[in-house]
């Protein structure tokens, strides 16, 4: 029952973690303008990782979207890269553990088996997890180095006491949604792959193979030749007499001097 629970919300959590990582990627406030010391205030700028915008102040929003490839940062394009392969990752565990959940049953699919695949999905949405908190995180870098750089351009001329007007962004709302998605993804990944140990069947059959030592302990008959070897499992008991060596069905079959005794 615990390994149920653990498999199922561990897809849960992944599950959350992968819808907050497509969001994330689509959402335009990747990056807002710092409107601290901005004498400017009735235009407000944000980008995302598709498109740029521009909201007024009478409400109206104008977005633009980037048509160009090579003409943009190699830092943003190793973002969507980043954030694009988290997505594709995550959607194709979710395909898996779907399959792998101890709950559903599918034919004559094994414990063994879903254990393999609920392992498989778990470090696959670790794998989404950390692409996504790496995008974001590479991102967010990206944005406090041309913060400062352009927090020292602003004071130029007369020792600084000139101030110029030069647009600055810092952190939006999809760089927090995209760290908490990342972390829960990968904390689901974590939950699917305790689980996994407890899918894995507990008794296990394995081949045994008798091993009997050599020995030099051979039966021989009173006329001096050899009765026989005693080796192996199909060998019949034996009972040795005074008089030399033979089998149960040799003693039952072919009377011996005992016999009447």
């Amino acid at each position: 029952m615990a390994v149920t629970a653990c498999q199922g919300l561990g897809f849960v959590v992944s599950l959350i973690g992968i819808a907050g990582v497509i969001a994330a990627t689509c959402m335009d406030q990747w990056s807002t303008q710092d409107l601290y010391n901005n004498p400017v205030t009735a235009v407000f700028n944000y980008q995302g990782l598709w498109r740029s915008c521009v909201r007024e102040s009478s409400g109206f929003t104008e977005c633009r979207g980037y048509f160009t490839l090579l003409g943009l940062p190699a830092m943003l394009q190793a973002v969507r890269a980043l954030m694009i392969v988290g997505i594709i990752l995550g959607a194709i565990s979710l395909l898996v553990s779907i399959f792998a959940l101890k709950c559903i049953r599918i034919g004559s699919m094994e414990d063994s088996a879903k254990a393999k695949m609920t392992l498989t999905s778990g470090v696959m949405f670790i794998i989404a997890g950390l692409c996504a908190i790496a995008g974001v995180s590479v991102f967010a870098n990206m944005l406090v180095t041309n913060f400062w750089m352009s927090t020292a351009n602003m004071y130029t001329g007369l020792g600084g006491m000139v101030q110029t007007v030069q647009t600055r962004y810092t952190f939006g709302s999809a760089l927090f949604v995209g760290w908490v998605a990342g972390g829960l993804t990968l904390i689901g990944g974590v939950m699917m792959c305790i689980a996994c140990r407890g899918l894995v069947p507990e008794e296990s059959n394995y081949k045994t193979v008798s091993y009997h030592a050599s020995g030099h302990n051979v039966a021989y008959r009173t006329g001096g030749f050899k009765a026989s070897t005693g080796f192996g499992p199909s060998t019949k008991n034996k009972k040795i007499y005074e008089g030399g060596a033979h089998t149960e069905d040799e003693g039952q079959s072919q009377p011996s001097k005992y016999d009447y005794v």
